[in-house]
């Protein structure tokens, strides 16, 4: 961490901060949350979703959810993906989130370098975002532990894949079970699920 959490970009402005988590899985939706935080939250624990343990964020995630003054998270499964590429599919699950957020924000903070503009609302994309403004920490937090639940749920259904354990990025079980049992309907086929394989299908 490179010091304190930024409380806001503009002062006196209604900011969301935005981030997804899932964009670089093989299985599974890809999921946004948006945040509006009060001015004075504040806890120690919050960072960068990938620099705590999962512990810290299922700590972090209903002090979130209970302090925001608004929060929304939303998703877009793997068929919606495989038609509109995980780019714009991370987008549509970041506009989906803001739609549902009350108050609407007056500025969005963008986790990233690139964003599909939401009608109606000013927005700036933070490189490093999550570790550098609260509301964009506190959005990757949730991002992170709804999908995990998503996936650990999923788990139950589809045990050969490890997704309880590697969420479906993919790690080294996770394509040998897709090598052995084939693909599941939660598979990305857009995406090269095995390295010696191309894309299942083309668009």
């Amino acid at each position: 961490m490179n010091g304190p959490l930024a409380p806001w970009f503009e002062k006196g402005t209604l900011e969301a901060g935005c981030d997804e988590a899932g964009r670089g899985c093989l299985a599974g939706p890809v999921v946004a949350a948006a945040v509006i935080l009060p001015i004075e939250f504040d806890h120690p624990l919050l960072n960068d979703s990938k620099q705590l343990s999962t512990a810290q964020r299922n700590t972090l995630r209903p002090i979130i959810e209970r302090e925001a003054i608004s929060w929304a998270v939303a998703r877009v499964e793997p068929r919606e993906i495989d038609k509109i590429n995980i780019l714009r599919a991370s987008f549509l699950a970041m506009h989906r989130a803001i739609a549902q957020l009350h108050p609407q924000p007056q500025l969005l903070l963008i986790d990233g370098n690139r964003f599909a503009p939401y009608p109606t609302i000013r927005h700036i994309c933070v490189v490093k975002g999550d570790a550098r403004f609260k509301s964009i920490a506190a959005a990757s937090v949730l991002a992170k532990t709804h999908r995990d639940a998503i996936m650990c749920q999923l788990h139950e259904q589809y045990p050969y894949y490890g997704w309880a354990r590697n969420m479906g990025y993919p790690t080294q079980q996770h394509r040998q079970a897709i090598k052995k049992h084939g693909p599941t309907p939660w598979h990305r086929k857009s995406f090269r699920l095995l390295p010696e394989q191309g894309r299942l299908f083309e668009e």
